[in-house]
């Protein structure tokens, strides 16, 4: 799927916040996901997309193409996701330990999906 530079931007980042909703404080709402992200600075910033770019970028480019309309996002069924995450990984581990890794690394993807922006019409005027 081609995505655009904000789209990409926007998907990890969401992606990125999914992660940080599993922290505890978050959790037990005593801190925003929200004001946590922008409370962090930019190297944990970096730490943190950096270690979930191998996880989430290779898959947000091996999509399967489809069709947009404008106003809306790319939607995909989760058994697309799944064939996607499952074609690009690689890694050699067992079968419960790839299954885990597997359901993981879906839910980061369709986070990830979730965050896009709605894409815009590229005629229209603004």
């Amino acid at each position: 799927m081609r995505f655009t530079e904000n789209e990409m931007t926007q998907a990890m980042a969401g992606a990125a916040k999914s992660v940080l909703a599993t922290r505890r404080d978050v959790r037990r709402g005593k801190r925003d996901v929200d004001e946590l992200w922008e409370s962090m600075d930019r190297a944990q910033r970096y730490q943190l997309l950096s270690g979930l770019g191998d996880q989430v970028l290779p898959v947000l480019v091996a999509l399967p193409d489809v069709e947009v309309a404008p106003g809306t996002r790319p939607s995909y069924t989760d058994r697309e996701v799944l064939a996607t995450v499952e074609s690009v990984a690689t890694d050699d581990l067992g079968r419960v330990r790839r299954a885990v890794l597997l359901r993981a690394r879906v839910a980061l993807v369709q986070a990830a999906l979730a965050a896009v922006p709605p894409r815009l019409d590229p005629d229209a005027l603004t």
